[in-house]
This record gives C-alpha cells, structure tokens and sequence, in this order.
C-alpha cells in the first residue's frame, strides 16, 4: 500500500512550511492565555483530589488521549492505517478534540507537514530549532499555523470534503464544554459545589495539561532521546516512557519507518494500547484494512506492510 503522505506529497499545489523559520518570533497572546488558565488550573486541581476524581480524569484521558488522538487524529484521520465506518470515525473524532489539540483538519494537516520535513526546515515543531519550540513554543509563537488554513487544507483534502470534519474543526471547543458543564451539573447535583468543581478541576484541567504534555513529548522527547531501530531521514526515536503516557505513540522511530502501519510497537514487548484498541475493533468487525508492519529480527530495516 502506497504511504497516504507520498500521495498528498505529490498532489499539493504549494509546498507549506511551518517551521521555526517561517513563524514569527511573536507570543499569540490568545493560545497562551488559554495555556496558562489550564496550567493554573491542572495546579489548583491537587487541592481538589479525591478518587471519583481521578477515576473521572483517568477515564476521560483514555478517550481524549488513546482513542481520540492516538487512535483517532493520529492513526486513524492522518496516516489512514485502517478504516471504521463513518459514525466510528466522527466518534474518535469527537474524543480527540478533548485533548484541546485542534480540530482534526489543522491537526491532520500540521502532522502530515511534520512527516513531509521531518527533524529539516519547514517541520512545525523539531528540536534542531530549539528543544522548547518543538515541545511547546510552536503552539504559542507565530502565525502559521493560524493563518495558512486553506493551504493546510491540501494536506487534508480528505477531512476538508467532509462537512462532519469541517464543521468539527470550526468549533472543536464544543465537545470539550459540553463535558466540562457536565461535570460541573452532575458533580455539584450529586455533592455539592466543591464537588462539581473538583470534577471539573481534574476532568478538565489537569487532564487536558498532563494530555497536552504527553503529545508534546512526542514532538520533542521522541527526536532528542531513545533507541533506533530503522535508520529514517528524521531524528525519530523509540521511548518506552513516552508510549507509556500516550498509549504506545512513543516507538516513533518505528512510526516514522513504517507511517501508514496502524501498530506501532512492533516487537512483543513494545506496548502499544491504541493498537490493541484497533484490534479489538477489527476484531468485532467494526474495523478493516488495517495496516501492519512486521517486523524481522534478522533484517529489521525490511519491516513492510
């Protein structure tokens, strides 16, 4: 199976670079605003634990994070390393913009720029131009990712002739209020106040903080420190620490070898959590044509679809 990236690769009419380079050295003022709030909240919430709280946030996490980034965003929309049916698909849509990450086109379309320039000039977010720029500074500083929406869109032409995946994107902020009144109403309904905002404290901001962190790992923490397996163009690399807190996205090194494979773990003991979760899916039926490279011991630059 031809790699979706060397297809859009191939098709896109302007070359779209959004590295350090061709941002400018300016804070957006709004993204960062936002960040700090959630910061500041993900701190206040430790005064608030309690263990219906951290179910709550734990439960939340594996839908935002696992299934709606890892799965969804990531392994689903980007690289097409299988296919659901359509109703399946706008679900892990919906979970992925819990993690306060974007709607599913700029992430899509941000994502298959990364693999286009890899760790080289244009990438959005790699450690050559700065260890904090590729964890968080891409989000807060410059413009690009702000004001190229239509020409992101060529690097999306899928998601962008959806009107689901549009509409989605124009008001990703939705699902995620929607939940955190949820917990609000049915936290102080059930124990108060104090309650409600406990929930709201640990379900929302410190779950979405420790969320935006885990992904951002995987931008910066996967290009610096691990092992190689697969000798890329890229600096990607494979950590077990950060598949731990992302649900197997960590083994970036053989990610980046094989793109398009819905596992990314490739040896038995790499866990990989957001592939089991395809496979359970496929297993009920419910997912098909996923992709899976193999990995030989012997030869393990030969691993294929």
């Amino acid at each position: 199976m031809t790699a979706l990236i060397e297809r859009q690769d191939a098709d896109a009419k302007t070359d779209v670079r959004m590295g350090r380079a061709q941002n400018e050295p300016k804070l957006i003022w709004i993204t960062a605003f936002f960040m700090a709030i959630f910061h500041l909240g993900a701190i206040a919430a430790l005064f608030f634990f309690s263990w219906t709280n951290l179910i709550v946030a734990a439960v939340l996490y594996v839908f935002a994070i696992n299934m709606g980034i890892g799965m969804g965003y990531h392994r689903l929309l980007t690289h097409r390393g299988y296919r659901v049916p359509k109703l399946v698909e706008y679900f892990l849509a919906v979970c992925g913009t819990l993690a306060l990450e974007g709607g599913p086109i700029s992430w899509v379309a941000t994502h298959r720029v990364h693999h286009q320039h890899s760790d080289h000039e244009g990438d959005p977010h790699t450690p050559s131009e700065g260890t904090w720029w590729a964890h968080m500074g891409w989000v807060i500083s410059g413009r690009a990712l702000h004001s190229e929406t239509a020409r992101l869109a060529q690097y999306a032409p899928d998601l962008a002739k959806d009107r689901f995946h549009v509409w989605l994107s124009k008001y990703h902020w939705i699902p995620l209020l929607a939940v955190a009144v949820t917990l609000l109403t049915v936290g102080t309904l059930t124990g108060g106040i104090k309650a409600g905002i406990g929930l709201v404290l640990l379900g929302i901001f410190l779950r979405v903080t420790l969320g935006l962190h885990a992904t951002w790992l995987v931008n910066s923490a996967t290009h610096l420190w691990g092992s190689r397996r697969f000798e890329t163009r890229d600096d990607s690399r494979n950590s077990w620490w950060v598949a731990l807190l992302t649900g197997g996205e960590g083994w970036h090194n053989n990610h980046h070898a094989n793109p398009v494979s819905a596992r990314h773990g490739l040896a038995w003991y790499e866990f990989d959590p957001n592939y089991y979760g395809i496979w359970l899916l496929e297993k009920l039926g419910i997912a098909r044509n996923v992709q899976i490279a193999k990995f030989v011991r012997s030869a393990p630059a030969a691993a294929q679809d």
